[in-house]
């Protein structure tokens, strides 16, 4: 994650604490089994405050189950080292530019490889409406942004632009390709 790139999200984390903190503690469930997958809703409901005290229990006791500064910076340095192993999959340039907006009804044929990453998303997530592949940023792929960008807590437009790309390449390499490697990481030596 460059530079610019980390002090935005961190002036945005600052902006919506809880929030934040559940995207956090989401993307560290996906290196730490024993945090639950949160829901990014921005209430600091029963399961938040359960991945805060097993955070605590297990990487920076003691459990108190208190956000104070001490837990937050635990949780944000520790998910700054998992955002930086991840960061390769920013490699997938395929979104044209950073000044790109494929705005709702708009066609454009890259949109494409969007539609097609959600619907094998769709296979591992839940709220990811089905539709066709055709390059057209329809009532579906407008669904699936809005999904997205309220699951990642960036503004909620329907527009897919560079950084709802990045998300949504970030979310194909955590649930798709990291399944894969894992799969056939399990695999070998089983013919054995």
């Amino acid at each position: 994650m460059n530079h610019v790139r980390r002090e935005v999200l961190e002036r945005e984390m600052l902006a919506q604490p809880v929030r934040s903190l559940q995207y956090m503690l989401r993307r560290l469930s996906m290196v730490y089994d024993f945090l639950p997958r949160l829901v990014t809703d921005g209430i600091f409901g029963e399961r938040t405050l359960e991945a805060v005290m097993l955070f605590q229990r297990e990487l920076h006791p003691p459990v108190t189950g208190v956000v104070d500064r001490g837990t937050w910076e635990a949780i944000r340095t520790l998910w700054g080292q998992v955002e930086r192993e991840v960061s390769g999959a920013n490699a997938l340039r395929a979104f044209p530019s950073e000044e790109t907006r494929v705005e709702p009804g708009a066609e454009a044929e890259y949109m494409i490889l969007p539609q097609t990453m959600f619907q094998v998303l769709g296979r591992h997530l839940n709220g990811i409406t089905e539709g066709p592949v055709l390059g057209i940023h329809d009532r579906a792929s407008v669904d699936n942004v809005h999904w997205l960008q309220h699951a990642a807590g960036l503004k909620e437009d329907g527009v897919m632009d560079r950084r709802t790309w990045e998300m949504l390449v970030r979310l194909y390499e955590i649930f798709v390709i990291r399944e894969l490697d894992r799969s056939r990481r399990a695999f070998l030596g089983g013919w054995g």
